[in-house]
Protein backbone atom coordinates (compact mmCIF):
# COMPACT_ATOMS: atom_id res chain seq x y z
CA UNK A 1 0.00 0.00 0.00
CA UNK A 2 1.20 3.66 -0.67
CA UNK A 3 1.89 5.71 2.21
CA UNK A 4 -0.22 8.06 3.05
CA UNK A 5 1.23 11.32 2.61
CA UNK A 6 0.73 14.60 5.46
CA UNK A 7 -3.17 16.51 4.95
CA UNK A 8 -3.75 19.89 6.85
CA UNK A 9 -8.04 21.16 6.48
CA UNK A 10 -9.13 24.32 7.92
CA UNK A 11 -12.51 24.62 8.87
CA UNK A 12 -14.24 28.46 9.86
CA UNK A 13 -17.99 28.89 11.45
CA UNK A 14 -18.78 31.28 13.73
CA UNK A 15 -17.36 29.75 16.69
CA UNK A 16 -13.98 29.94 15.47
CA UNK A 17 -11.79 27.86 13.48
CA UNK A 18 -10.85 24.26 13.46
CA UNK A 19 -7.30 22.77 11.84
CA UNK A 20 -7.06 19.17 11.01
CA UNK A 21 -3.43 17.48 10.78
CA UNK A 22 -3.30 13.98 9.48
CA UNK A 23 0.00 12.00 7.82
CA UNK A 24 3.67 12.11 8.45
CA UNK A 25 4.60 15.28 8.62
CA UNK A 26 8.00 14.94 7.58
CA UNK A 27 9.91 15.03 4.25
CA UNK A 28 9.24 17.19 0.88
CA UNK A 29 5.73 16.76 -0.10
CA UNK A 30 3.96 18.91 2.41
CA UNK A 31 0.73 20.81 2.49
CA UNK A 32 0.50 24.18 0.94
CA UNK A 33 1.32 25.76 4.89
CA UNK A 34 1.17 29.22 3.64
CA UNK A 35 -2.07 29.59 2.23
CA UNK A 36 -3.53 28.59 5.30
CA UNK A 37 -1.39 31.21 7.30
CA UNK A 38 -3.02 33.45 4.83
CA UNK A 39 -6.26 32.91 5.26
CA UNK A 40 -5.82 33.00 9.35
CA UNK A 41 -4.14 36.21 8.82
CA UNK A 42 -7.06 37.55 6.54
CA UNK A 43 -10.14 36.61 8.96
CA UNK A 44 -8.60 35.51 12.11
CA UNK A 45 -10.52 33.71 14.52
CA UNK A 46 -11.36 33.91 17.85
CA UNK A 47 -10.18 30.59 18.74
CA UNK A 48 -8.33 28.01 16.74
CA UNK A 49 -8.54 24.03 17.90
CA UNK A 50 -5.85 22.01 16.41
CA UNK A 51 -6.55 18.32 15.98
CA UNK A 52 -3.73 16.76 15.33
CA UNK A 53 -4.81 12.92 17.09
CA UNK A 54 -3.36 11.38 13.50
CA UNK A 55 -0.19 13.12 12.97
CA UNK A 56 1.80 10.15 12.65
CA UNK A 57 5.75 12.05 12.42
CA UNK A 58 6.57 15.06 12.10
CA UNK A 59 9.56 17.34 12.15
CA UNK A 60 10.18 21.05 13.00
CA UNK A 61 8.55 22.18 10.59
CA UNK A 62 5.59 21.40 11.78
CA UNK A 63 6.00 23.66 15.31
CA UNK A 64 7.19 26.05 12.74
CA UNK A 65 3.23 26.15 10.90
CA UNK A 66 1.60 25.71 13.67
CA UNK A 67 3.57 29.09 15.21
CA UNK A 68 2.66 31.12 12.52
CA UNK A 69 -0.46 30.11 12.93
CA UNK A 70 -0.55 31.22 16.83
CA UNK A 71 0.91 34.66 15.37
CA UNK A 72 -2.06 35.16 12.83
CA UNK A 73 -4.61 34.61 15.83
CA UNK A 74 -2.97 36.45 18.68
CA UNK A 75 -2.69 39.34 16.18
CA UNK A 76 -6.78 39.73 16.25
CA UNK A 77 -6.72 39.07 20.44
CA UNK A 78 -7.44 35.43 19.16
CA UNK A 79 -5.96 31.83 21.07
CA UNK A 80 -5.20 28.30 19.51
CA UNK A 81 -6.66 25.51 21.30
CA UNK A 82 -3.26 22.81 21.73
CA UNK A 83 -4.76 20.44 23.99
CA UNK A 84 -5.15 17.23 21.35
CA UNK A 85 -1.24 17.71 20.24
CA UNK A 86 1.30 14.87 21.04
CA UNK A 87 3.40 15.86 24.21
CA UNK A 88 6.69 17.13 22.41
CA UNK A 89 4.54 19.14 20.14
CA UNK A 90 2.53 20.91 22.33
CA UNK A 91 5.51 21.62 24.68
CA UNK A 92 7.54 22.60 21.70
CA UNK A 93 4.31 25.26 21.12
CA UNK A 94 4.36 26.39 24.46
CA UNK A 95 7.95 26.89 24.91
CA UNK A 96 8.14 29.10 21.45
CA UNK A 97 4.74 31.47 22.88
CA UNK A 98 6.06 31.74 26.44
CA UNK A 99 7.22 35.45 25.68
CA UNK A 100 5.64 37.71 23.39
CA UNK A 101 7.38 38.67 20.16
CA UNK A 102 9.35 41.47 19.23
CA UNK A 103 7.69 44.44 17.16
CA UNK A 104 9.19 43.86 13.56
CA UNK A 105 10.79 46.38 11.99
CA UNK A 106 8.11 46.68 9.64
CA UNK A 107 5.71 47.07 12.18
CA UNK A 108 7.91 49.97 13.18
CA UNK A 109 8.40 51.45 10.31
CA UNK A 110 4.74 51.55 9.70
CA UNK A 111 4.62 53.34 13.47
CA UNK A 112 7.15 55.67 12.97
CA UNK A 113 4.80 58.66 12.44
CA UNK A 114 2.04 57.93 14.72
CA UNK A 115 1.18 60.56 17.32
CA UNK A 116 2.67 57.49 19.78
CA UNK A 117 6.10 56.67 18.68
CA UNK A 118 6.19 60.83 18.15
CA UNK A 119 5.87 60.98 21.93
CA UNK A 120 7.41 57.85 22.72
CA UNK A 121 10.77 59.93 20.72
CA UNK A 122 9.88 63.23 22.29
CA UNK A 123 10.36 61.01 25.95
CA UNK A 124 13.44 59.68 24.80
CA UNK A 125 15.40 62.60 23.65
CA UNK A 126 13.91 64.72 27.05
CA UNK A 127 15.52 61.65 28.77
CA UNK A 128 18.58 62.09 27.36
CA UNK A 129 19.42 66.11 27.44
CA UNK A 130 18.02 65.43 31.51
CA UNK A 131 21.16 62.72 31.34
CA UNK A 132 23.26 64.56 29.39
CA UNK A 133 22.70 68.03 32.18
CA UNK A 134 23.57 65.39 35.23
CA UNK A 135 26.78 64.45 33.96
CA UNK A 136 27.98 67.66 32.95
CA UNK A 137 27.14 68.98 36.49
CA UNK A 138 28.77 65.66 37.99
CA UNK A 139 31.60 66.14 35.60
CA UNK A 140 32.10 70.02 36.55
CA UNK A 141 32.18 69.22 40.40
CA UNK A 142 34.24 66.37 40.14
CA UNK A 143 36.73 68.51 38.25
CA UNK A 144 36.49 71.30 40.86
CA UNK A 145 37.41 69.07 43.44
CA UNK A 146 40.38 67.91 41.85
CA UNK A 147 42.03 71.04 43.34
CA UNK A 148 40.28 70.19 46.92
CA UNK A 149 42.62 68.17 49.66
CA UNK A 150 40.90 64.45 49.48
CA UNK A 151 39.72 63.91 46.38
CA UNK A 152 40.11 61.01 44.76
CA UNK A 153 41.97 62.08 41.49
CA UNK A 154 45.68 60.98 40.84
CA UNK A 155 47.97 63.06 39.93
CA UNK A 156 49.93 59.90 37.88
CA UNK A 157 46.34 59.86 36.03
CA UNK A 158 46.38 63.05 35.33
CA UNK A 159 50.13 63.01 33.85
CA UNK A 160 49.39 60.05 31.65
CA UNK A 161 46.06 61.50 30.21
CA UNK A 162 47.90 64.75 29.49
CA UNK A 163 50.71 62.84 27.63
CA UNK A 164 48.23 60.73 25.96
CA UNK A 165 46.20 63.97 24.76
CA UNK A 166 49.77 65.86 24.06
CA UNK A 167 52.33 64.41 22.58
CA UNK A 168 50.79 61.37 21.26
CA UNK A 169 48.50 63.40 19.20
CA UNK A 170 51.60 65.47 17.78
CA UNK A 171 52.37 63.54 14.60
CA UNK A 172 48.75 63.39 13.57
CA UNK A 173 48.27 66.96 13.91
CA UNK A 174 51.20 67.61 12.13
CA UNK A 175 50.13 66.03 8.93
CA UNK A 176 46.80 67.55 8.88
CA UNK A 177 47.68 70.78 9.93
CA UNK A 178 50.47 71.08 7.05
CA UNK A 179 47.73 69.20 4.89
CA UNK A 180 45.06 71.81 5.88
CA UNK A 181 46.96 74.94 5.23
CA UNK A 182 48.52 74.06 1.60
CA UNK A 183 44.64 73.41 1.15
CA UNK A 184 44.10 76.87 2.00
CA UNK A 185 46.71 78.51 -0.05
CA UNK A 186 45.79 76.51 -3.04
CA UNK A 187 42.53 77.40 -2.96
CA UNK A 188 42.50 81.12 -2.09
CA UNK A 189 45.53 81.54 -5.05
CA UNK A 190 43.83 79.58 -7.74
CA UNK A 191 41.16 82.31 -6.70
CA UNK A 192 43.23 85.59 -6.60
CA UNK A 193 45.40 85.09 -9.73
CA UNK A 194 42.47 85.72 -11.29
CA UNK A 195 42.86 89.48 -9.91
CA UNK A 196 46.62 89.40 -9.87
CA UNK A 197 46.47 89.60 -5.81
CA UNK A 198 48.06 86.61 -5.29
CA UNK A 199 50.13 87.42 -2.33
CA UNK A 200 47.13 88.11 -0.08
CA UNK A 201 47.04 84.46 -0.06
CA UNK A 202 49.02 84.99 3.31
CA UNK A 203 46.15 86.67 4.70
CA UNK A 204 43.63 83.96 4.49
CA UNK A 205 45.77 81.72 5.47
CA UNK A 206 46.47 83.31 8.44
CA UNK A 207 42.82 84.22 9.21
CA UNK A 208 41.59 81.14 7.75
CA UNK A 209 44.49 79.09 10.43
CA UNK A 210 44.25 81.06 13.27
CA UNK A 211 40.41 82.22 13.61
CA UNK A 212 38.30 78.89 11.76
CA UNK A 213 40.57 75.17 10.34
CA UNK A 214 43.16 75.27 13.13
CA UNK A 215 40.86 74.78 16.06
CA UNK A 216 38.30 72.70 13.81
CA UNK A 217 40.58 70.49 12.32
CA UNK A 218 41.96 69.87 15.50
CA UNK A 219 39.11 69.01 17.40
CA UNK A 220 37.94 66.75 14.57
CA UNK A 221 41.03 65.08 14.59
CA UNK A 222 40.92 64.51 18.74
CA UNK A 223 37.57 63.57 18.63
CA UNK A 224 38.33 60.77 16.67
CA UNK A 225 41.15 59.64 18.21
CA UNK A 226 41.10 60.70 22.13
CA UNK A 227 37.36 61.10 22.21
CA UNK A 228 37.04 57.52 20.78
CA UNK A 229 39.72 56.38 23.37
CA UNK A 230 38.44 57.44 26.52
CA UNK A 231 34.79 55.86 25.63
CA UNK A 232 36.60 52.58 24.78
CA UNK A 233 38.78 52.95 28.03
CA UNK A 234 35.71 53.71 30.25
CA UNK A 235 33.73 51.23 28.49
CA UNK A 236 36.00 48.44 29.04
CA UNK A 237 36.30 49.23 32.81
CA UNK A 238 32.45 48.85 32.86
CA UNK A 239 32.60 45.80 31.10
CA UNK A 240 35.34 44.58 33.80
CA UNK A 241 33.13 46.12 36.45
CA UNK A 242 36.04 47.95 37.49
CA UNK A 243 33.77 50.63 37.58
CA UNK A 244 31.76 49.13 40.30
CA UNK A 245 35.31 47.94 42.42
CA UNK A 246 36.18 51.64 42.51
CA UNK A 247 32.88 52.98 44.05
CA UNK A 248 32.81 49.60 46.28
CA UNK A 249 35.62 51.25 47.71
CA UNK A 250 34.12 54.37 48.45
CA UNK A 251 35.63 56.24 45.77
CA UNK A 252 34.54 58.13 43.46
CA UNK A 253 34.88 56.98 39.70
CA UNK A 254 33.86 60.79 38.78
CA UNK A 255 36.98 62.28 40.05
CA UNK A 256 39.02 58.73 40.18
CA UNK A 257 38.47 58.34 35.92
CA UNK A 258 36.60 61.19 34.49
CA UNK A 259 37.99 64.21 35.90
CA UNK A 260 41.86 63.30 34.81
CA UNK A 261 40.83 62.49 31.25
CA UNK A 262 38.46 66.08 30.95
CA UNK A 263 41.00 67.93 32.48
CA UNK A 264 44.21 66.78 30.46
CA UNK A 265 42.36 67.49 27.51
CA UNK A 266 41.30 70.92 28.05
CA UNK A 267 44.98 72.11 28.90
CA UNK A 268 46.52 70.43 26.12
CA UNK A 269 44.04 71.18 23.32
CA UNK A 270 44.91 75.08 23.09
CA UNK A 271 48.30 74.06 23.19
CA UNK A 272 47.58 71.67 20.06
CA UNK A 273 45.55 74.65 18.73
CA UNK A 274 48.66 77.07 18.23
CA UNK A 275 50.92 74.51 17.21
CA UNK A 276 48.43 73.49 14.71
CA UNK A 277 48.09 77.04 13.63
CA UNK A 278 51.91 77.26 12.95
CA UNK A 279 52.14 74.53 11.00
CA UNK A 280 48.97 75.43 8.70
CA UNK A 281 50.93 78.54 8.16
CA UNK A 282 53.69 77.14 7.06
CA UNK A 283 51.95 74.63 4.96
CA UNK A 284 50.68 77.90 3.31
CA UNK A 285 53.88 79.44 2.48
CA UNK A 286 55.08 76.09 0.96
CA UNK A 287 52.26 76.32 -1.78
CA UNK A 288 52.60 80.01 -1.91
CA UNK A 289 56.26 79.83 -2.88
CA UNK A 290 55.44 77.03 -5.57
CA UNK A 291 53.21 79.97 -7.01
CA UNK A 292 56.04 82.10 -7.05
CA UNK A 293 55.21 84.85 -4.09
CA UNK A 294 58.54 84.81 -2.01
CA UNK A 295 58.86 84.14 1.49
CA UNK A 296 59.46 87.92 2.24
CA UNK A 297 56.63 88.82 0.34
CA UNK A 298 54.97 85.99 2.59
CA UNK A 299 56.17 86.89 5.85
CA UNK A 300 54.81 90.81 5.48
CA UNK A 301 51.60 89.92 4.41
CA UNK A 302 51.54 87.70 7.17
CA UNK A 303 52.59 90.19 9.78
CA UNK A 304 49.52 92.65 8.69
CA UNK A 305 47.42 90.06 8.83
CA UNK A 306 47.88 88.72 12.07
CA UNK A 307 46.42 89.67 15.01
CA UNK A 308 45.96 88.83 18.63
CA UNK A 309 42.06 88.48 18.29
CA UNK A 310 42.50 85.96 15.52
CA UNK A 311 44.70 83.99 17.65
CA UNK A 312 42.74 84.21 21.26
CA UNK A 313 39.48 83.65 19.11
CA UNK A 314 40.97 79.95 17.99
CA UNK A 315 42.24 79.14 21.42
CA UNK A 316 38.90 80.00 23.05
CA UNK A 317 37.58 77.32 20.32
CA UNK A 318 39.67 75.28 21.11
CA UNK A 319 39.45 75.46 25.08
CA UNK A 320 35.41 74.42 24.32
CA UNK A 321 35.78 72.06 21.99
CA UNK A 322 38.18 70.24 24.14
CA UNK A 323 35.80 70.29 27.16
CA UNK A 324 33.14 68.49 24.78
CA UNK A 325 34.81 66.38 22.82
CA UNK A 326 35.77 64.71 26.92
CA UNK A 327 32.20 65.25 27.86
CA UNK A 328 30.98 62.89 25.06
CA UNK A 329 34.03 60.78 25.13
CA UNK A 330 33.81 60.20 28.83
CA UNK A 331 29.50 59.99 29.15
CA UNK A 332 29.56 57.31 26.25
CA UNK A 333 32.28 55.12 28.15
CA UNK A 334 30.72 55.49 31.64
CA UNK A 335 26.99 54.83 30.10
CA UNK A 336 28.11 51.44 28.31
CA UNK A 337 26.74 47.65 28.45
CA UNK A 338 29.13 45.14 29.95
CA UNK A 339 30.21 43.20 26.80
CA UNK A 340 32.03 43.44 23.32
CA UNK A 341 29.62 45.18 21.11
CA UNK A 342 28.65 48.20 23.73
CA UNK A 343 32.11 48.97 24.21
CA UNK A 344 32.28 49.55 20.29
CA UNK A 345 28.55 51.12 20.47
CA UNK A 346 30.30 53.53 22.72
CA UNK A 347 33.23 54.01 21.10
CA UNK A 348 30.86 55.08 18.28
CA UNK A 349 28.90 57.13 19.91
CA UNK A 350 31.26 59.12 21.62
CA UNK A 351 32.47 59.98 18.22
CA UNK A 352 29.54 60.80 16.31
CA UNK A 353 28.20 62.83 19.73
CA UNK A 354 31.63 65.07 19.92
CA UNK A 355 31.54 65.99 16.27
CA UNK A 356 27.95 67.20 16.09
CA UNK A 357 28.93 69.12 19.37
CA UNK A 358 31.98 70.54 17.74
CA UNK A 359 29.47 71.51 14.58
CA UNK A 360 27.00 73.06 16.61
CA UNK A 361 29.72 74.87 18.78
CA UNK A 362 31.39 76.69 15.96
CA UNK A 363 28.42 77.95 14.38
CA UNK A 364 27.35 79.10 17.37
CA UNK A 365 30.44 80.61 18.92
CA UNK A 366 30.84 82.54 14.67
CA UNK A 367 27.43 83.84 15.16
CA UNK A 368 28.22 85.53 19.15
CA UNK A 369 31.85 86.62 17.53
CA UNK A 370 29.72 88.25 14.48
CA UNK A 371 27.30 89.93 16.64
CA UNK A 372 30.35 91.12 19.16
CA UNK A 373 32.20 92.65 16.59
CA UNK A 374 34.97 90.21 17.24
Amino acid sequence: MADVGPSCDLTVDADGACLRLAGPWRGTRLPDTDAIVERLRAVPPRRLTVAADAVADWDSRLPAFLLACHEACRGAGGSLDSTSLPDGLAALLRLATATAPAASSRASRHGLFSAAALRQQLHEIGEEVLDSLAFLGDALRACGRTFVPGSATRWVDLRDCLYQAGPDALPIITLTSVLVGMILAYLGAVQLQQFGAEVYVADLVAIGMLREMGALMTAVVMAGRTGAAYAAQLGTMQGNEEVDAIATLGLSPMEFLVAPRMLALVVTMPLLVVYADLLGIIGGGIVAGGMGISALQYLSQLEDAFSFTHAFVGIGKGVLFAFLIALAGSRAGMSAGRNAAAVGRATTEAVVTAVVYLIVADAGMNILFQQLGI
